[in-house]
C-alpha cells in the first residue's frame, strides 16, 4: 500500500499490475478492499489496478471539518493521485459515492479519464430530481445529518442500527472494525453532511458539464438505496457512447454479490 499526497492530506493507496491504468473508486462505507475481486481480474487482464482509500475511509487521512469532504475535495484528491503516479490517462469505475467522484472528474477533467464505470449512482445532474422513492430509500441520509446523535445511534446495540441498513451485505463485519477506530465514522457520514445536507437543495448551483468519454452504467434490480431512474436519466448527461447494463437479483454492493458478472462488464468495456 502506497502513501500518496492528495488535496491536502495524504491517501493510501493500492496499485498492481501494469498497461492499461484502471482508478477505481468506492463509496461509504467501504474501502480499496471493496474491490478485490475486479483488482484481481483487471490484473490478469494486463491493467493496472489504482485503488484508493477516499478520504475519511480505510487508511487515509481523516480530517475533522465538514467542508474537508466536499466532491469536489475528492476529485482533486484523485488528480493529484494520478499525477504522483505519473499516469496522464485512465479508466475510471466508481461505485456509491466514489460513482460521483468518477463522474465529477469525468466532466471537469476530460482529458484524463478515458472511459468511465458508474455503478449505482448516475450523473449528479440526473440527482437533481428526487422521486418519493427516491426520498424514502434514502431516508438514512436525513439522519446521517445529526451530527452527535448518528454516530451513537449506529454503535448502539452492538451497530445494530447499521446491521439493519446494510441488510447483511458488502462487508458488514469488516466495516463494524473499520468505522469503530477513532473518527472513522464521523468521518464517514461527513461525507453525507458535505454533499447531501438538505439546505444544498435550495441552491441555484450550476450544472456539472455532460461527460464526453464513453460511459457504461449500471444498476442492480436489488439495491435498497437507489432508484433506476437516475441512472436511466444519465444518458442525457452524456455525449460520448452510453452503455446500460441491469443486474438482475443483486443488492447495491454488486460487484460483492455477482463479481463474475461485474468483472465480465468491465473487461469487456475496458479492453
Amino acid at each position: 500500500m502506497l502513501r500518496l499526497a492528495g488535496d491536502g492530506l495524504t491517501l493510501a493507496v493500492h496499485d498492481e499490475g501494469q498497461g492499461q491504468p484502471v482508478l477505481l473508486l468506492h463509496g461509504f462505507p467501504d474501502s480499496s478492499y471493496l474491490w478485490r475481486d475486479q483488482v484481481a481480474a483487471l490484473v490478469k487482464a494486463g491493467m493496472r489496478a489504482i485503488v484508493p482509500d477516499l478520504r475519511g475511509f480505510g487508511e487515509s487521512d481523516k480530517p475533522e471539518a465538514v467542508e474537508e469532504y466536499a466532491i469536489a475535495r475528492s476529485v482533486r484528491d484523485m488528480l493529484a493521485v494520478l499525477d504522483g503516479l505519473k499516469v496522464r490517462r485512465t479508466h475510471v469505475v466508481g461505485h456509491d459515492f466514489g460513482a460521483v467522484v468518477a463522474w465529477v472528474l469525468a466532466a471537469s477533467a476530460p482529458e484524463r479519464v478515458d472511459r468511465l464505470v458508474a455503478m449505482s449512482v448516475g450523473h449528479p445532474n440526473a440527482l437533481s430530481e428526487r422521486s418519493i422513492e427516491q426520498r424514502e430509500k434514502g431516508w438514512y441520509t436525513l439522519l446521517f445529518q445529526f451530527a452527535g446523535v448518528a454516530e451513537p445511534l449506529l454503535k448502539r446495540d452492538d451497530w445494530r442500527l447499521l446491521r439493519q441498513l446494510l441488510r447483511g451485505h458488502g462487508d458488514l463485519e469488516r466495516y463494524i472494525v473499520d468505522l469503530a477506530r477513532p473518527g472513522a465514522l464521523t468521518a464517514a457520514l461527513n461525507w453525507y453532511r458535505a454533499n447531501l445536507a438538505p439546505h444544498l437543495e435550495l441552491e441555484n448551483r450550476a450544472p456539472l458539464p455532460a461527460v464526453a468519454a464513453p460511459t457504461l452504467g449500471i444498476w442492480s434490480t436489488e439495491d435498497s438505496y437507489l432508484t433506476e431512474d437516475r441512472m436511466l436519466r444519465s444518458a442525457d448527461h452524456v455525449t460520448g457512447q452510453w452503455n446500460y447494463e441491469r443486474v438482475e437479483g443483486a443488492g447495491h454492493w454488486m460487484q460483492r454479490d455477482e463479481p463474475e458478472r461485474i468483472n465480465d462488464l468491465l473487461l469487456e468495456f475496458l479492453s
